[in-house]
């Protein structure tokens, strides 16, 4: 008999989710209070994103877009936002679903999420079978990243090293996962 588990993996995900589309939701409505701007990371090949697709074809995989002066009609819905963005001097529309969405981060209050993607496929009653090595992969990549922003010889400009400390914590879900 298989026992049943609760997803708290999946449930904090959502949560997580949750906060980056109040955080949105509160620049369409109010604007950004003060230093705040917000570096936004999805993926460009999830069919429910919607760009150009030059666009697409410059970022094929994942694409980071920055939300601090120059971003307009700004829209958050329930699954997905959607905004105006220049890119090479011509207004871009994009729609992003929150599902495609990987990371999110607030440089002015060393604030950052990571998100895990779960695959679609993947129903509540189960793993998948190779989730112990995906979990694994996620861990060995996040170590890297950890021990390249803590190299002194890094080669960044005084600037981009201040902008890299202010980045704050990541928060990996691998620990709410079950094993």
């Amino acid at each position: 008999m298989e026992t049943e588990s609760l997803r708290y993996d999946k449930w904090v995900e959502e949560a997580l989710r949750n906060v980056i589309h109040r955080a949105l939701e509160q620049a369409a409505t109010q604007g950004m209070p003060g230093d705040h701007h917000f570096f936004i990371t999805f993926q460009t090949d999830d069919d429910t994103v919607q760009m150009p697709a030059s666009l697409r074809a410059e970022h094929s995989n994942e694409m980071t877009i920055v939300l601090q002066h120059q971003y307009e009609n700004l829209v958050v819905e329930p699954d997905h936002f959607a905004l105006t963005l220049s890119f090479s001097g011509r207004p871009t529309r994009l729609v992003i679903p929150f599902s495609a969405v990987t990371s999110f981060a607030d440089p002015s209050v060393n604030f950052g999420l990571q998100l895990k993607m779960m695959p679609v496929e993947e129903d509540d009653e189960g793993e998948g079978e190779d989730s112990e090595d995906d979990d694994a992969n996620l861990l060995a990549s996040l170590e890297e990243i950890s021990s390249h922003n803590e190299d002194e010889d890094t080669g960044l400009e005084k600037e981009d090293e201040e902008e890299q400390e202010k980045m704050g914590e990541v928060i990996a879900l691998d620990a709410f996962r079950k094993k």
